[in-house]
């Protein structure tokens, strides 16, 4: 999803990984940690802190803890839950004596602060050397006090809570989170797993992608097959198959109606409203393979492990109208969230008009265009929701077409959506692509897991501002706030969740939360290590990578020397050996570029006042024959048009870790910058093949894969910009070894001399299966 309308933006851009990998890591211009004065360990920042004098109070087994009612008593004990997970004490309840204690405090009655933000989630934190008050005038309030106090007590506080009073409250009413479980599907536990996660990181809403072409995930009672059929798919390649006896290996899964309300609860009992996705009229072949009298075309679908754009819409007629009526029924009987999501987005209307029927249709509902025959569909669906006391929400193209008067958007193409329906006085929810999509890499490590090619790093999220700068004074009360997404297509196991959501999770809601002022990146980096420890504790993945040291070599082969430049991607500290032994806080800082001769192996580590950030040191063993090999991530596109970037995992095996690499997966060419041929005479290149599995619409003539002249296709071997004849050219077989590789050898002229750009080009369609390079040797 949202893979194909992206395609401009790819096009003009470098692949972080690819590009970066022989370029000069940034040294100096990360901006670094430095805690602000005044400052508390706490994400997100809170909106007011007045330090106050004092000690402080230290929080210890034996704190007495007191709330009295039902509510606050509730509270109570969710906070002594969160702080023994969190690496605290294991408080009990009792009465608050004279040696102080911890009080949570429900007062209905009167505000809690003076803050101008919504009630029902403010409160106030006192903390003196004779204990800590928490109030409010909600239990939800009550709750996220509850929340910082957890915060304030671990990450490394040892339970010393500083004297102080918080008052706080959130800047936006909608700071959410978007899990797809139809692309790859989430065990209950996991996602309650996020939802502790976002609960203690104070966002508020679970937004949840429950259908799509390749799976749906919810059971609708009415209408069975969309689980029996459609909730299954065949995993493409070797994945789908048994390794043993060559048989169909489905992957499914979907969430029955009781397992949904367990969900549902658990959210709210942490004050997460779940908001369905139910997509519409694109996004349907799921749908369409269960009940195949809802699509346009005689052609029989099924669930595909493919992903893209798919043409399969919703068909007109007034039957299909009805069916998503009834399906939205039994949405609206489970969740009672004011919100239901009909997405509305990527609808590629082919279909629709090669459709005579459709066509037909069009003139009977008085449609001008097929955007209007959508905008129809939606505005059916916001009447049926009105009628149901729900209100509908979608994605920014719902705009297209008209869009009923009191429909929600989610803009995610960019802000320019939400600008354009906050200013016509619609409700907005801002989650651009750019910033706020989980599914990016975070950074140009060769160890980020698979996923799209957009670099989104934390900075960039945390820098998102979801007000636009020109939107009206008198409408920005219409920016409801702002939503990460995550979308699964590469995001096959729940460690690869928890590394794209972690630790971006937390400057989403930070920028969610905090006032404008209160936000300071190099302020919460400083605070960010603290909350690291927190999530080692309640035993979340998090990403190391933006944690780790980033590598840059420039090397003389001939020479034998190497020159290493290191650099965290956040700007903490680095500190490197080069002697074998660990690197510590008293290792060697790093200020600028070593020169060494090779053999020699760097070892290097980040890190905050004293302590490593990363779970180990980057490691990179120099030597003379890794001076003469490239990966794939240490290689760069070729120029020239065709660029669709992405970085992918093999199909197989079916379980366990699978191999990673950067493909462009429209001009399988591969670039090694500023390579010295002098006294190579051959270049061997490891390589595989791994399924195409994407259908791209629209987009799919920007594949530029150069035309085979032999029954397989030929590996060409080129300098310079990678155009003109070919210096050698090797046939490509058959088939592959039985690990799914071949190992090409291309003897190179011997007149070669000198640095310049090598170019390794794979000829023919890169449909049914494309070619991957896994590494690339010179030999001399």
């Amino acid at each position: 999803m949202r893979l194909v309308s992206l395609a401009p933006l790819l096009l003009s851009m470098a692949f972080a990984p690819l590009a970066l990998a022989n370029d000069p890591p940034a040294i100096n211009n990360a901006p670094g940690p430095q805690l602000r004065s005044g400052s508390v360990m706490v994400i997100p920042a809170p909106a007011q802190v007045h330090r106050t004098t004092g000690e402080g109070f230290t929080i210890t087994a034996a704190t007495a803890l007191q709330a009295e009612g039902t509510a606050a008593r509730r509270v109570a004990a969710q906070f002594a839950d969160l702080l023994a997970r969190s690496g605290g004490p294991t408080l009990v309840p009792g009465k608050v004596t004279a040696q102080g204690g911890v009080r949570f405090v429900l007062d209905r009655s009167a505000p809690a602060t003076r803050l101008p933000a919504t009630p029902d989630e403010r409160y106030v934190l006192e903390s003196t050397a004779r204990g800590i008050t928490v109030r409010a005038t909600s239990e939800a309030g009550l709750f996220y006090g509850a929340t910082t106090l957890a915060q304030l007590a671990t990450g490394g506080s040892n339970g010393l809570v500083p004297a102080v009073r918080i008052e706080d409250a959130p800047r936006f009413t909608w700071r959410g989170l978007m899990l797809d479980s139809a692309r790859h599907f989430q065990s209950l536990d996991e996602i309650k797993q996020v939802l502790d996660a976002m609960a203690a990181h104070k966002l508020n809403t679970f937004h949840w992608h429950l259908t799509d072409d390749q799976g749906w995930r919810m059971e609708i009672k009415r209408y069975p097959k969309l689980t029996e059929v459609g909730s299954c798919r065949i995993p493409a390649g070797d994945g789908g198959r048994d390794a043993i006896t060559g048989a169909p290996r489905p992957y499914c899964g979907f969430y029955t109606q009781q397992q949904i309300r367990e969900v549902i609860a658990y959210a709210a009992a942490l004050h997460i409203q779940v908001i369905p996705e139910i997509d519409v009229p694109g996004h349907a072949t799921a749908a369409i393979a269960a009940y195949p009298e809802l699509g346009v075309l005689d052609t029989p679908l099924q669930p595909l492990s493919e992903w893209g754009v798919f043409p399969n819409l919703f068909n007109t007629e007034e039957s299909t109208f009805v069916f998503l009526e009834n399906v939205l029924e039994e949405v609206i009987d489970l969740f009672p969230a004011a919100y239901v999501h009909v997405g509305g987005d990527e609808a590629v209307k082919d279909q629709w008009i090669a459709s005579t029927r459709v066509q037909q249709r069009m003139k009977e509902l008085g449609a001008a265009d097929e955007m209007q025959m959508q905008s129809h569909l939606i505005k059916r669906l916001e009447t049926f929701l009105e009628q149901h006391d729900r209100r509908l929400i979608g994605w920014d193209e719902i705009l297209e077409g008209g869009l009923p008067p009191q429909a929600t958007v989610m803009s995610w193409r960019g802000t320019e959506g939400g600008l354009k329906a906050a200013s016509e006085g619609h409700d907005v929810v801002m989650s651009p692509v750019t910033d706020m999509y989980m599914d990016y890499l975070q950074t140009a490590s060769p160890n980020e897991p698979p996923g799209r090619p957009l670099l989104t790093t934390l900075a960039r999220t945390y820098a998102f501002e979801p007000v636009p700068a020109t939107l009206a004074a008198d409408k920005q009360h219409h920016i409801l706030g702002l939503q990460a997404n995550m979308f699964t297509e590469h995001t096959r196991t729940h460690a690869r969740l928890q590394h794209n959501l972690f630790p971006r999770l937390a400057a989403v809601a930070e920028t969610g939360w905090s006032p404008v002022q209160q936000r300071d990146f190099r302020d919460f980096l400083a605070r960010l290590p603290a909350q690291l420890e927190r999530y080692r504790a309640w035993g979340l993945a998090y990403a190391q990578t933006p944690f780790e040291v980033a590598v840059n070599q420039q090397d003389d082969r001939r020479s034998g020397s190497v020159q290493v430049r290191l650099a965290n991607p956040l700007g903490y500290e680095v500190r490197y050996r080069t002697d074998g032994q660990p690197v510590t806080a008293d290792a060697t800082l790093y200020t600028s570029p070593l020169q060494a001769t090779v053999p020699v192996t760097v070892q290097a580590a980040a890190f905050f006042n004293g302590q490593p950030l990363a779970a180990a040191p980057t490691q990179t063993a120099y030597t003379a024959q890794s001076l003469l090999t490239r990966r794939d991530d240490e290689l760069l596109t070729c120029p020239g048009p065709g660029q669709l970037l992405l970085r992918l995992e093999d199909d197989g095996p079916a379980d366990g870790p699978r191999a990673v690499f950067n493909v462009n997966i429209f001009n399988p060419c591969w670039r090694w910058a500023d390579a010295d041929l002098t006294g190579i005479r051959t270049l061997k290149v490891r390589a595989g093949r791994i399924p195409y599995y994407f259908q791209l619409a629209h987009d799919e003539p920007q594949r530029k894969f150069e035309a085979a002249t032999r029954a397989h296709g030929e590996m060409k071997i080129r300098r310079g910009d990678c155009s003109g004849p070919a210096l050698a050219e090797v046939p490509l077989p058959a088939s592959l070894g039985a690990d799914g590789f071949v190992t090409l050898e291309a003897a190179l002229p011997k007149r070669l001399t000198g640095k310049g750009d090598l170019c390794i080009n794979f000829t023919g369609d890169t449909r049914p299966a494309m070619w991957v390079l896994d590494e690339a040797t010179l030999a001399e």
